[in-house]
C-alpha cells in the first residue's frame, strides 16, 4: 500500500486550524508565555531511553526508529520539525504497542519482538509512506494541553500532512479519541497527556496508530 500521493513539501508551519469547534482561548500561548517555554525536542524525549529496543509496550522506540529511518533517507524531511525544540508543535505518540496492533491488522500475524515489529513496518512501506504517517501525527502551532484537548469535542485538528485532518472525540470521564481516515479501525485514544509539558513542543501517548486514508 503506498499512499506517496498524500505526502507534500510541507513547510515548518506555525498556525493550529481547527474547523469544526474552537480549541478554548486558554490553549493559545501568549507570547509572553511562549518566551519562558523550554526548547527540549519531540526527539530527545524520544531517544531518552537510549535509542534500543526493549519489552515496555508502552514507551515508544519504533516510534523513534521510524523518525530515525525517515531522516536518513531523507534529511530534509518536514519529519524533522520534531527535533527542533524552537517550532511550537503538538504530537500525538502511538506506543510499541500501538505499531504491534497496526502491524497485525494489516498482516494477520502476531509480532512479539519490537525489532520484528520495525522490520515489518519497514519491509512493508517505503520512506515515502513511512513520512507520510509520521507528518499525520503532528499538528503544527501552539501546543493542546490536556485541558484544551478535554475542551475541544468535535474539533478538527489540521496535521502536517496536507490536506488530512483529525477529529477530536471527548467522551465520558474526559476519555479523548482521535478519529483517523480509516473507518473501519478502532480509534486511537490518548492514554497519556501533556509529555514534554513546558515546553513548544508537548506530546501525548496514544494507543493506536493514526491512518491518514483507509487502509
Amino acid at each position: 500500500m503506498k499512499i506517496r500521493s498524500l505526502v507534500a513539501a510541507v513547510a515548518a508551519a506555525t498556525s493550529l486550524s481547527l474547523t469544526a469547534a474552537a480549541v478554548p482561548a486558554a490553549a493559545t500561548d501568549s507570547r509572553a508565555a511562549d518566551a519562558r517555554a523550554g526548547q527540549r525536542s519531540l526527539v530527545q524525549v524520544l531517544s531518552a531511553d537510549g535509542n534500543r529496543f526493549d519489552r515496555n509496550p508502552t514507551d515508544f522506540d519504533v516510534l523513534e526508529r521510524a523518525v530515525r529511518a525517515v531522516l536518513a533517507a531523507k534529511p530534509d524531511s518536514p519529519v524533522g520539525l520534531l527535533a527542533d525544540g524552537s517550532v511550537r508543535l503538538t504530537a500525538f505518540l502511538p506506543t510499541d504497542r500501538a505499531f504491534r496492533r497496526l502491524v497485525e491488522d494489516l498482516t494477520g500475524r502476531h509480532v512479539a519482538r519490537e525489532a520484528d515489529v520495525f522490520a515489518a513496518v519497514a519491509r512493508t512501506y517505503d520512506a515515502d509512506t513511512i513520512e507520510a504517517v509520521l507528518l499525520y501525527h503532528v499538528v503544527p502551532g501552539a501546543p493542546i494541553s490536556r485541558s484544551a484537548a478535554r475542551s475541544s469535542d468535535g474539533a478538527r485538528l489540521t496535521t502536517a500532512l496536507e490536506g488530512a485532518g483529525v477529529r477530536v472525540d471527548v467522551r465520558r470521564k474526559g476519555q479523548v479519541f482521535l478519529l483517523d481516515r480509516d473507518p473501519d479501525d478502532l480509534n486511537a485514544r490518548i492514554s497519556k497527556f501533556n509529555i514534554n509539558q513546558g515546553n513548544r513542543q508537548i506530546a501525548h501517548r496514544i494507543d493506536r496508530v493514526l491512518r491518514p486514508l483507509d487502509l
